[in-house]
């Protein structure tokens, strides 16, 4: 049985749908994905998941209970980090450990959990002092101090700095490895990218594909780029001529897009080099889930969704 069953939901807000038709099932041990822009529909299915809204139609299971009639036993069972969290600025760091774990029957242990997340220095610090990638440890800490089967990481990284975004996904690489089944909210492809064993892509209330990250990126066919600065005159039609070749284009500053399979970098290198065509600033770059949602939903991640319901009034 999957650890969360989610069967055609549906969520409204008024004349406003929220999410149109959403099913997927997470197993257990896997960091399973919800990702797309803002206003898809993720945070609000994710609530829905938690038992924080009541679904109007369709079905959820989380460890084969209702989390709507079972609300106690799931969140017993089920971690959760929240969007947006905020604490008391004087409450410390450890305070508020040991305040949430006494709400539950199968507590963590502080200074175990401190030291997992890189907090140990900090136990003692008040919340207003702590940086933005301390906050977010902290509040995946307050997810765990139950010792959940589950935890749902809502927008894990928004606000953080690179290095801050690649280690907390360390940390969350970490969590699976204790044994949680992670449901991870983003709309970072690269995050999903690096951390999912699946994801459900999610726009504008519905579900557009399940997969692997590497299976999402074969349906598609989403091509390689080979992109250099050209150093003297070229003809297009030498590349495009090239069956490997299916596309090229140029930018304002002489850079050269050549798009085509990942084989195509040879026979473009050596196109230049037989007409003695000089070069620089070559790279290759391999497709990736942001290629994959645009070839899908034909815009980015970062552009907000429609509702369903602009969609039927536009």
């Amino acid at each position: 049985m999957p650890v969360i069953d989610v069967e055609h939901l549906h969520k409204r807000y008024g004349d406003k749908v929220a999410v149109e038709d959403v099913s997927f099932t997470v197993e257990r041990g896997e960091i399973f994905g919800l990702v797309g822009p803002n206003g898809a529909g993720k945070t609000t299915t994710v609530e829905c998941v938690q038992g924080l809204r009541r679904a109007d139609g369709g079905t959820v299971r989380v460890l084969g209970l209702d989390p709507v009639r079972d609300r106690t036993e799931v969140r017993r069972r089920v971690g959760v980090q929240l969007q947006e969290s905020q604490l008391p600025d004087k409450l410390r760091v450890r305070e508020a450990l040991e305040l949430y774990r006494s709400f539950y029957r199968n507590r963590a242990d502080i200074d175990e959990l401190l030291t997992d997340l890189g907090l140990a220095e900090q136990g003692d610090k008040a919340f207003h002092k702590l940086s933005g990638g301390q906050r977010q440890r902290l509040s995946v800490a307050l997810a765990l101090v139950g010792r959940p089967e589950v935890a749902i990481l809502d927008e894990l990284t928004t606000g953080l700095d690179p290095q801050g975004r690649r280690d907390t996904w360390q940390l969350v690489e970490r969590i699976r490895d204790r044994g949680v089944t992670i449901v991870l909210v983003t709309h970072f492809m690269e995050e999903a990218e690096r951390l999912c064993d699946r994801l459900a892509i999610i726009d504008a209330g519905r579900v557009v594909a399940i997969d692997t990250p590497s299976g999402l990126l074969g349906r598609v066919g989403a091509e390689h780029r080979v992109r250099f600065r050209l150093l003297d005159p070229l003809d297009d039609e030498l590349l495009t001529a090239l069956p490997e070749v299916h596309g090229v284009s140029r930018s304002g500053d002489g850079e050269v897009t050549v798009t085509g399979p990942e084989y195509a970098l040879q026979p473009v290198l050596s196109a230049l080099a037989d007409r003695k065509i000089r070069y620089d600033r070559l790279r290759v770059e391999q497709p990736t889930l942001d290629d994959a949602f645009v070839l899908l939903t034909g815009r980015t991640a970062h552009t907000a969704a429609p509702s369903p319901t602009d969609e039927r009034l536009s």
